[in-house]
């Protein structure tokens, strides 16, 4: 099955993507976009399967960076 999804950002702080993708999103996985980590709170289909290929929106919120991680040079 081919999918091709819509990610969509909860706040607008990033404009989101269209993707192919030979699986689908699922809840909890992180998917990057440009330079910065989603994570995926919820996926829908938006219109049944039509033979090999299905569109689907996934929504993500941005995972922030740990505050207290250590950088190493």
């Amino acid at each position: 099955m081919n999918y091709k999804v819509s990610y969509v950002v909860i706040g607008g702080e990033h404009p989101g993507a269209i993707a192919n993708s030979d699986t689908p999103p699922q809840v909890g996985e992180q998917v990057q976009l440009g330079d910065k980590t989603f994570e995926i709170v919820e996926v829908l289909e938006l219109t049944p399967p039509r033979g090999e290929f299905c569109f689907l929106h996934a929504t993500c919120q941005l995972v922030e960076p740990h505050a207290n991680a250590e950088w190493n040079d």
